[in-house]
C-alpha cells in the first residue's frame, strides 16, 4: 500500500512539475531582418552570387558560341581536328562546371562567405535567447521561422523583440 502511495506522489509531483514549464517562441526570420548588420551581409552574399553566377553564364555562352562554331566548320574539318576542337569545347565545359561547383558547391566559396558572414550574427542571437531562456527559467523556446510547425503561437510568448533589444537593436513592430 505504502508503495502504491509512494508512486501516486511521485506521478503527481512529475505531472505537477510538467505542468509548470515555460514555454516561449521567437521567429529568427525577423529578428535578422531587424538587424542591419545581417542586411549588409546579405547583400554582400547577394552581390557576390550575381557576379559568380554573370561569369558563368558569360562562359557557357563562349562555349555556346565554340560549339556553334564547331558545328558550322565540321563538315570542312579533317577528323584529327574535328577531334581537337571536341576536346576543347569537352576541357571548356569540364572546367566552366568546376568553377560552379567551386563557387555555388556544397562547401564552395559562396557557402564560406555565408558562414564568415552570417554564423557569428547567429551566434549572437543564439546566446541571447540562451541568456534570455536561463534567466527567464523558460524550458523551451521554439523557433517558428524554422520547420517547426506552429499551429498556433500566442503573440504574447513571442520573445523575438526582447531578443532584439538584448542584443541592443531597434525593430520595426510586427504587424
Amino acid at each position: 500500500m505504502k508503495k502504491i502511495l509512494l508512486a501516486t506522489a511521485l506521478i503527481i509531483a512529475a505531472a505537477y512539475s510538467g505542468l509548470a514549464q515555460k514555454y516561449a517562441f521567437v521567429d529568427t526570420e525577423y529578428i535578422l531582418k531587424n538587424i542591419p548588420e545581417y542586411n549588409d551581409a546579405q547583400s554582400l552574399l547577394d552581390d557576390m552570387a550575381a557576379e559568380w553566377q554573370k561569369e558563368i553564364e558569360d562562359k557557357y555562352t563562349e562555349i555556346d558560341q565554340l560549339y556553334k562554331s564547331y558545328q558550322a566548320e565540321a563538315v570542312l574539318l579533317p577528323e584529327e581536328m574535328k577531334k581537337k576542337r571536341e576536346d576543347e569545347i569537352i576541357k571548356k565545359e569540364q572546367a566552366v562546371k568546376e568553377l560552379q561547383r567551386q563557387r555555388f558547391g556544397k562547401d564552395g566559396d559562396l557557402f564560406k562567405k555565408r558562414q564568415e558572414l552570417i554564423k557569428p550574427i547567429q551566434e549572437k542571437i543564439y546566446n541571447a535567447i540562451e541568456e534570455m531562456a536561463t534567466q527567464q527559467n523558460y524550458a523551451i523556446i521554439f523557433d517558428k521561422a524554422g520547420s517547426l510547425s506552429m499551429l498556433y503561437a500566442n503573440e504574447k510568448f513571442d520573445l523575438s523583440d526582447d531578443v532584439l533589444s538584448k542584443l541592443g537593436y531597434s525593430y520595426d513592430s510586427k504587424e
